[in-house]
C-alpha cells in the first residue's frame, strides 16, 4: 500500500493549517481511508484540539530516539495521531547542528506502515522542522486565507518548496491551495481569490472552507468538526475537499 505523505504548511499562524489537517484527515477517514495525523508544531495545537495533549510520549521522544513513532500513536475517532509537545522547540535547536538534519523525519516515517495518508501539521514558520516535513513528504497542501498579505507569504512558501525540490526532495509536488475562512460577503475575499486564480499555476481547490462557528467550537470538545457537528457547513466543506482530493490521487 502506498502511503501519501502530505505536508500542510503556512508560515503564518492562525491561517487554518491545523484546522485543515484535522478536518481533512477526519473526512478522509470517514471515506474509508486510514489516516495518521502528525503534530510537528511545538505549539501542539493539533494535539490539544483532539484532546491528546497529555500523551505520555510525543514526537519529541521519537526525534530523540527514545521511542519509535509506532510507540506513541494514539487512536481517536477513527484517526491515528502522533502527538506533539513544546519539547519540539529543543529538538529544533538540536537539529541545527546535526548532519543530514533534514532527513530525520523521513527516516522516522519509514517505520510507519499501513496508512493511506500521513498529514503533517507543520510549524507556522519555515524552520528546520518544516524542512524535515518537506523532505519526508510527496505532497504539499497550502491553506490560504483570502487576504492581501497572504499573497506575499505564498511567494515565500513557493520559493521554499522549490529549494527543497532542488536540494533534498525532487519528487515533492504542490498538491494545491485550499481557500480557508472564506467569507463570500466580503468583496476583498472575492477579489483576492480572483487575483490568485489568474496569477498562480498551482491548483486551487474548488472546495472552499467557509467561515463557520462550528469549526472554531470543535477543538473545545476535542473533536473534528465532522464528529462535533456533521451537519455544519464546516463539516460539509471538508467532506467536499476530501472527495475532491481523493479524485486527484492516482
Amino acid at each position: 500500500m502506498k502511503t501519501n505523505v502530505v505536508a500542510v504548511i503556512n508560515q503564518k499562524g492562525g491561517t487554518g493549517k491545523t484546522t485543515t489537517t484535522i478536518n481533512l484527515g477526519s473526512a478522509l477517514s470517514k471515506l474509508g481511508k486510514k489516516v495518521l495525523l502528525l503534530d510537528l508544531d511545538p505549539q501542539s495545537n493539533l494535539s490539544y484540539s483532539l484532546a491528546v495533549s497529555t500523551a505520555k510520549a510525543t514526537m519529541a521522544d521519537v526525534f530523540q530516539g527514545e521511542k519509535t513513532i509506532n510507540d506513541i500513536l494514539v487512536e481517536k475517532d477513527g484517526l491515528w495521531i502522533a502527538p506533539g509537545s513544546n519539547d519540539l522547540v529543543d529538538i529544533e535547536i538540536s537539529l541545527v547542528t546535526q548532519p543530514n538534519r533534514e532527513e530525520f523525519l523521513k527516516n522516522i516515517l519509514s517505520q510507519v506502515k499501513g496508512f493511506d495518508f500521513v498529514l503533517i501539521d507543520c510549524p507556522p514558520s519555515l524552520s528546520v522542522l518544516t524542512l524535515n516535513a518537506l523532505t519526508a513528504a510527496q505532497e504539499v497542501l497550502i491553506p490560504l486565507q483570502m487576504e492581501v498579505l497572504t499573497l506575499q507569504g505564498l511567494d515565500q512558501i513557493m520559493t521554499t518548496v522549490k529549494r527543497v525540490q532542488k536540494a533534498f526532495n525532487p519528487k515533492l509536488k504542490i498538491k494545491g491551495i485550499v481557500v480557508v475562512m472564506f467569507d463570500m460577503r466580503r468583496k476583498l475575499s472575492q477579489e483576492v481569490l480572483e487575483y490568485l486564480q489568474g496569477s498562480v499555476e498551482e491548483k486551487i481547490f474548488r472546495s472552499q472552507i467557509r467561515m463557520n462557528v462550528k469549526l472554531a467550537e470543535a477543538p473545545s470538545f476535542g473533536k473534528s468538526v465532522l464528529d462535533y457537528d456533521a451537519t455544519s457547513n464546516g463539516a460539509k466543506d471538508y467532506r467536499a475537499l476530501a472527495e475532491e482530493y481523493l479524485a486527484l490521487v492516482p
